[in-house]
């Protein structure tokens, strides 16, 4: 495994909805005294049921973000990927079995804490059939994905494919342990 210098001050953090990006960006965030850059709180209005916004407002809220010198920065967006990986300086791609991720949405909208990572000021998650769909099936193969892209990037790169392969990272950078 690389270490957690390698990958320099510029972290793109991605995986598949549920998998913990949010709470790792946060981690590393502490470690490393970076901002931490959650991009469904660009993308989403506060205040509001998770509303988008506008995609030329989220794109220069985006853009701005990763001009910044020092961030570790969540969420996917493949969209925004080139300038995204273009600045960064390493990557970290997260994954874990979807009926575990499938069991943390749950248990996140049902607890709707809102000192959670990477959550939107004033929204109240709700239980979704949409987004239970999201996780078993439209995602089942973004991992595979994503890891094509690192691969075919000049970044440093982390691969967990497991909750055991993220909670040897924790342990291994000295991160601070989720709640």
């Amino acid at each position: 495994m690389l270490t957690l210098a390698s990958l320099g001050e510029r972290i793109v953090v991605l995986g598949p909805s549920n998998a913990g990006k949010s709470t790792l960006a946060v981690a590393l965030s502490k470690k490393l005294d970076l901002t931490a850059v959650h991009l469904d709180q660009l993308h989403h209005i506060p205040n509001t049921f998770w509303q988008a916004r506008p995609e030329a407002e989220f794109t220069k809220l985006h853009d701005d973000a990763i001009l910044g010198e020092r961030w570790v920065m969540e969420g996917n967006y493949s969209r925004l990927f080139p300038q995204r990986l273009a600045r960064a300086t390493g990557a970290i791609l997260i994954t874990s079995n979807r009926w575990l991720r499938v069991s943390r949405y749950v248990r996140r909208t049902l607890v709707n804490r809102s000192d959670r990572a990477g959550h939107l000021e004033g929204a109240r998650d709700r239980l979704k059939w949409d987004m239970i769909n999201w996780i078993l099936v439209e995602t089942r193969n973004s991992a595979d994905a994503y890891s094509a892209i690192l691969r075919a990037s000049d970044l440093p790169y982390v691969e967990c494919r497991s909750a055991k392969a993220l909670r040897d990272i924790y342990r291994t950078w000295e991160l601070p342990f989720p709640h």
